[in-house]
């Protein structure tokens, strides 16, 4: 399996891409594209502090699940992203900042060392911010018309959230109108159902809650050899 390149040289700097301008959005997609090549798993550290945050993220890491996300919800959450993120740069690897919802966490995600964002929903102010502070964003989707007005704000990688409400069959009908919208799916996956959804399109499945069954890891790692 063709592992991904350092984002950190291919796409460059957060500040660098702050100051970019209308190139922006090109680099978001060679960000994504680069960052989830040949990386078709993420994991979500959702509220497991610095130490079980970062255990688990090494165990990602070591297995070949290379993208992590930590979800910024409280005070906690922060010190774990910026111990998670510090330990992934010596990796050469990006970590995500999750549950952004509220512009102010933008730059409170980018001081912690977050590469991108991801947010549950469409929020213009929040996808503005994201761009003022030259981060890549992944904002969720669950509609045809979120995602027709995501493709209007010059999106084309999304988060569909929830992933097993919408089903497996919701990515399949979606391909036919929205052919270059590459999607990570969200929400309910674990290591028994992933497959259904990278089969049907999805280009990253994420597994958060599942996570704290120890044997999901593992079982996760191994679906990286699946044809």
């Amino acid at each position: 399996m063709t592992l991904p390149h350092d984002a950190r040289t291919s796409s460059g700097s957060v500040s660098d891409r702050a100051s970019s301008g209308d190139g922006a959005l090109a680099d978001d997609d060679a960000f994504f594209d680069d960052t989830f090549a040949g990386a078709p798993l993420m994991a979500i550290l959702r509220g497991m502090g610095r130490e079980r945050s970062l255990e688990l993220a090494t165990t990602a890491w070591d297995l070949g699940i290379r993208s992590v996300e930590v979800p910024l919800q409280t005070p906690a959450d922060e010190e774990a992203l910026r111990a998670v993120a510090s330990a992934a740069a010596e990796r050469g690897l990006s970590v995500c900042a999750g549950t952004i919802i509220d512009p102010a966490q933008v730059p409170v995600a980018v001081a912690a060392g977050a590469r991108y964002l991801v947010s549950p929903g469409l929020d213009p102010d929040v996808i503005a911010a994201a761009r003022a502070h030259g981060i890549p964003i992944l904002p969720g989707v669950a509609t045809p018309s979120e995602v027709q007005r995501a493709v209007a704000l010059g999106l084309r990688w999304l988060k569909a959230f929830p992933a097993t409400w919408l089903g497996p069959a919701w990515f399949r009908v979606l391909r036919g109108p929205f052919p270059d919208v590459r999607f990570v799916a969200t929400g309910g996956l674990d290591a028994g159902n992933v497959s259904e959804f990278l089969d049907a399109g999805v280009r990253v499945a994420a597994v958060g809650s599942a996570l704290e069954d120890s044997s999901q890891l593992p079982r996760l790692a191994a679906l990286l050899g699946r044809p």
